[in-house]
């Protein structure tokens, strides 16, 4: 893997192989390039999507086929592409709770403030962009709001549109959250112990904003 970087446009070319060990190598150039960008706030939800882009190159066109991540941060936006030699377009569609397939491009549109595809000489490009001006309270919703369609595809429910209704993803929120707490009662936790220190965590965030 061998990447480019000028610092005054901000911007990182990343050619890889799409395999497993390539990708956890290409997070950790990521890592470190959007440190080097004092960018390092948006590291999880960055990490996430090339993640899944990279995934998506290796299940739909070909473990070990050449591809390229490209970083661009201009005007309060990290843009991500990551091309490939396929000239198939993905397409956002219904994902039922047993389909594996899918899920990627419903996460990479709950995070993004933009995304779409376009076509290159080569092949394709699938691309997003992330507001780099985000607060860290901002980017917890962002996460939860993400979280919290995939919980609701892997329930069977309808995806949401970001314009419905937000008392429909608080009904999604308290049935996540119940589950949690059987998961913690399972495993012998305490889920009032987990309820106090997550609202002790909460209201130190919210008092230091």
């Amino acid at each position: 893997m061998s990447g480019h970087d000028n610092s005054s446009q901000l911007r990182s070319v990343l050619p890889f192989q799409a395999e497993p060990a390539e990708v956890r190598e290409l997070r950790r150039v990521v890592r470190k390039q959007l440190t080097a960008w004092r960018l390092s706030a948006m590291t999880d939800e960055t990490e996430l999507v090339v993640s899944e882009l990279a995934a998506n190159v290796i299940k739909h066109v070909g473990t070990g086929v050449a591809a390229t991540l490209v970083l661009e941060a201009a005007a309060g936006l990290l843009r991500i592409e990551l091309h490939d030699k396929s000239h198939g377009v993905p397409v956002l569609g219904p994902v039922g709770r047993d389909d594996e397939c899918g899920r990627g491009l419903h996460l990479l549109a709950g995070l993004a403030a933009d995304w779409g595809t376009l076509p290159t000489v080569a092949g394709k490009a699938v691309w997003c962009e992330l507001s780099a001006d985000v607060e860290p309270r901002c980017q917890r919703v962002q996460r939860a709001e993400a979280a919290l369609m995939e919980y609701r595809r892997d329930a069977g429910a309808a995806p949401l549109l970001r314009s419905q209704s937000v008392q429909i993803l608080e009904e999604s929120a308290t049935d996540l959250i119940t589950d949690l707490l059987h998961w913690v009662t399972a495993g012998g936790g305490d889920p009032d112990g987990l309820l106090d220190r997550a609202q002790m965590h909460f209201e130190a965030e919210v008092k230091a904003a």
